[in-house]
């Protein structure tokens, strides 16, 4: 689903990512890990194709996100770490204005709306401007609007920021059930209890490189998530 290979990105002098592959596979709820400054934000950015990149090559379902973007974003869907969503409008709107911009029918639209703002218990504000949303409002906003046009790749950055306990279950419940239908899940996350949990994969990166990747039991051997993070940060 999502191929990564030698992807290298610097700002400056600084590498912000070295290097970088990675593969995530249908199906596959996939966890990057790093501290902040890390370049989990770079990748995830180069995935989505925001930021151009120095080198190496990014496939999405086998297209390259470098010779035909358009093709690769309407088959993603990209979920910031601070949603940037238009204030002025409803939030019915902005999720209207989504769908508009990938075709998604009136049918469609009204259907898939229903099914994922009611757990969220985000169908009575809809009506309302955005710029009266809370933080965790807007994020649960961003996620509607990411499942919206039912992508094949759903790329998150810290999705779970801003998300009370109920919400935060009922987007891991979303998660699984999207990738056991065959798509894929690449997030970031700082919640290593939740990746431990929820991921069948996992990468952990520092200072732009790679240091380790695999199935959750191949990252963590005996040990837990959190314990292999700190061990590989103080090398």
């Amino acid at each position: 689903m999502l191929e990564i290979r030698n992807l290298t990105k610097s700002f400056g002098e600084k590498k912000a990512v070295d290097n970088l592959s990675l593969e995530i596979k249908p199906g596959e709820i996939y966890g990057f890990i790093g501290h902040n400054g890390a370049g989990k934000t770079t990748t995830l950015k180069s995935v989505a194709g925001i930021l151009q990149f120095d080198e190496g090559e990014i496939k999405i379902g086998g297209i390259s996100i470098k010779e035909d973007p358009i093709a690769c974003k309407k088959i993603l869907a990209y979920i910031p770490d601070n949603p940037d969503i238009y204030e002025f409008m409803t939030g019915i709107k902005y999720l209207n204005f989504i769908a508009d911009i990938f075709g998604v029918g009136a049918k469609e639209r009204q259907e898939r709306i229903k099914k994922y703002a009611d757990p969220f218990e985000l169908t009575k504000d809809l009506a309302e401007p955005v710029s009266a949303y809370s933080h965790g409002m807007k994020q649960k906003l961003a996620v509607i609007s990411a499942w919206l046009h039912e992508p094949k790749l759903i790329i998150m950055d810290e999705p779970f920021v801003g998300l009370d306990p109920k919400a935060a279950h009922i987007l891991k419940e979303m998660m699984r059930e999207f990738c056991d239908k065959g798509n894929a899940i690449f997030f970031s996350t700082h919640v290593l209890e939740v990746a431990q949990k929820l991921c069948d994969k996992v990468a952990i990166i520092k200072n732009g490189k790679l240091i380790r990747s695999g199935t959750m039991e191949e990252v963590r051997g005996d040990d837990s998530l959190e314990e292999v993070f700190l061990e590989l940060e103080e090398e």
